[in-house]
């Protein structure tokens, strides 16, 4: 049971964004990002958008850094990535 967490490379909102996954539950991703104070408003189906301040807090809690192909990686293989089909909203 591992909550991963990638180097924040993405710019968005005058911030650097990175990403906090599990490779075992989602129950085990949103109890880390609770412990570190991470809100429940940037879970994305499958992942947490987290900005680089919150990193030291993260990796406090348990976190594991790795990089942007391993936290896919491990993603996938766990059954909890959500296809890129499945995220974008319905036609309407």
């Amino acid at each position: 049971m591992t909550v991963l967490l990638d180097p924040p490379l993405w710019p968005r909102h005058g911030r650097v964004w990175g990403h906090l996954v599990s490779d075992t539950s989602l129950d085990e991703l949103h109890a880390l990002a609770a412990a570190a104070g991470v809100p429940r408003r940037g879970f994305d189906r499958d992942h947490y958008d987290v900005p680089a301040e919150a990193y030291p807090e993260l990796l406090r809690c348990g976190a594991v850094l790795v990089d942007s192909r391993e936290l896919v990686r491990r993603l996938r293989a766990s059954g909890l990535r959500v296809p890129a089909r499945d995220r974008r909203p319905p036609v309407r």
